[in-house]
């Protein structure tokens, strides 16, 4: 189904990053097992209080822009978020093939756009990390305009801010409400990600066909380059 893409109607492909291109490993350390310890330390309770404590606000906020927010966390939490994600940094790592996937849509000449959810802070230790910049036209946080891609009023900001027909773009995100969105604002290339997270296996990505090897993508896209 992915080698079926019509590549030669695509001009722009936007790309989400934890999960897509990085794998999501670092992101669910941090949340599910990191933050909650440090959490526990700092507030003298149990690791198993601590994750009783969180998860309803967790899920309160998931799919709000406070959930990817460090600013709010920190404040809400009492813990310098920033700083304990410097101390499980080693742990951010590209998806397998992820950076030949960008450098053959550079070479293929399509407008190649970041669109995550993640802080700007967080973002900026990822591409401290992981070179992914040079291969971007444009590099925007959700955070730029104050909806999270769930949220419509993100694509009618997006479609704004950068030129790019929904009808000739793909996008690639793990999340699949996010996936949803996008589709209802009319972008007509959707995929999902079949293992965001490289130790927790393969997802079921429901109505969406998944990404499995960026190189099946390198593939069909090379084959209609001229």
């Amino acid at each position: 189904m992915i080698a079926s893409l019509p590549w030669s109607d695509i001009d722009t492909v936007l790309l989400d990053m934890d999960g897509t291109l990085l794998d999501l490993h670092f992101d669910n350390q941090f949340w599910l097992e990191h933050l909650p310890q440090r959490y526990a330390e700092r507030h003298g309770i149990s690791r198993a209080m601590a994750e009783l404590e969180l998860a309803p606000l967790f899920n309160e906020h998931e799919a709000r822009l406070t959930w990817y927010c460090l600013d709010y966390w920190t404040r809400e939490l009492e813990l310098p978020i920033r700083e304990m994600k410097r101390e499980v940094a080693d742990l951010i790592a590209l998806r397998p093939a992820a950076d030949e996937f960008l450098a053959a849509l550079r070479e293929a000449g399509k407008q190649v756009v970041l669109i995550t959810n993640a802080h700007r802070d967080s973002l900026s230790l990822k591409l401290e990390r992981v070179e992914l910049a040079p291969w971007f036209d444009r590099l925007i946080s959700s955070h730029d305009y104050g909806f999270p891609k769930e949220d419509a009023q993100f694509w009618y900001a997006l479609k704004q801010d950068i030129d790019f027909d929904p009808g000739r773009t793909l996008f690639i995100d793990d999340n699949l409400p996010i996936l949803r969105s996008a589709r209802r604002f009319g972008v007509a290339q959707l995929l999902a990600v079949s293992e965001p997270d490289s130790r927790r296996g393969r997802k079921d990505t429901e109505e969406f066909a998944a990404v499995e090897d960026y190189r099946e993508l390198i593939r069909a896209l090379q084959g209609v380059q001229p």
